[in-house]
């Protein structure tokens, strides 16, 4: 799912290409996509692009009239940006919105169609959309640590609730733990005043490095290849991978449809968090630490 870098990189170029620009018409593929009715999508037709900005993970297209445009990519959800009528792709295809100067295409390659579009007048409107969390990059310290604090979850889960906090997904909460250097089981009602305070200088340093990492990667372009996944992360999406701080194999544990990665030497004190399924499969035979681990998977080399 495209997180608070991806998404304001997206909105530094849409910026670029659709601020004070006329939008002709907005053709639909997917039923699936319009959560609204009232005003029809064909009263933004003629308008003119005001601002774009970011409202959680969601991207408003303010237009004259005080109309919204309210665009939520989920998971799958990706922008493209090509000449002027461009066709919608048939499979992935979900709308396109037509300007002068270029198409914006909307494509979920997924089956599961979960991006939304809402047309909103007013900005109560669009506040109703907002899940409420703070902004991480706005917030003060002692804002941040009031909105962890407010309830008692794991630090993974308390990062990536909309409610919390605003922008933060799977992926870059794997990046802020570990930089952090804190386990993601670490229940938040718990957690002292010195360590909301590293976290948050994480929460803020990874996020803001991370937008001006994949600004200067694009360029001029527009960004084809968002993904959650890239080459320069510490910890998500490399399991079994060494930490670039100590060079100890990157642990992962799976939870619904998500999971967490992190170091054990860096973030647990070398503890192993217990998978669920495979607790469930290992019971007692599941390693403790990380040194347990290691010892085992020398013995299954050399035996």
């Amino acid at each position: 799912m495209p997180e608070l870098p991806d998404v304001e990189v997206y909105l530094l170029h849409l910026r670029r290409r659709i601020v004070g620009q006329e939008l002709s018409q907005v053709r639909v593929a997917s039923p699936f996509l319009v959560r609204s009715f009232d005003p029809p999508l064909r009263a933004v037709h003629g308008r003119r692009v005001e601002s774009v900005r970011r409202v959680g993970k969601r991207i408003v297209f303010d237009f004259d009239g005080d109309l919204h445009l309210v665009l939520h990519l989920m998971i799958a959800g990706r922008l493209r940006w090509r000449p002027p009528g461009t066709k919608v792709a048939a499979k992935v295809g979900l709308a396109a919105f037509d300007f002068a100067a270029g198409t914006l295409l909307l494509t979920e390659a997924s089956t599961k169609k979960r991006a939304s579009l809402h047309l909103v007048r007013g900005e109560e409107a669009v506040r109703a959309l907002d899940p409420g969390g703070i902004e991480p990059l706005e917030a003060d310290a002692a804002a941040f640590a009031a909105a962890l604090r407010r309830e008692n979850h794991t630090v993974k889960r308390a990062l990536t609730d909309p409610h919390l906090l605003s922008g933060i997904g799977n992926a870059y909460s794997d990046e802020i733990l570990w930089r952090a250097q804190m386990s993601p089981v670490r229940l938040t009602q718990k957690m002292s005043d010195e360590e909301l305070a590293r976290l948050h200088e994480a929460t803020q340093a990874t996020l803001r490095e991370w937008t001006e990492l994949l600004a200067r990667d694009t360029g001029d372009e527009f960004p084809e290849k968002v993904t959650a996944f890239r080459d320069e992360m510490a910890v998500h999406g490399r399991y079994k991978k060494p930490c670039p701080r100590c060079g100890a194999p990157v642990q992962r544990i799976a939870y619904a449809d998500n999971e967490a990665n992190y170091c054990a030497r860096c973030q647990t004190g070398g503890k192993l968090l217990a998978d669920r399924g495979l607790s469930r499969l290992m019971r007692g035979d599941w390693p403790k630490t990380l040194d347990e681990l290691e010892s085992r998977m020398r013995r299954a080399k050399d035996g």
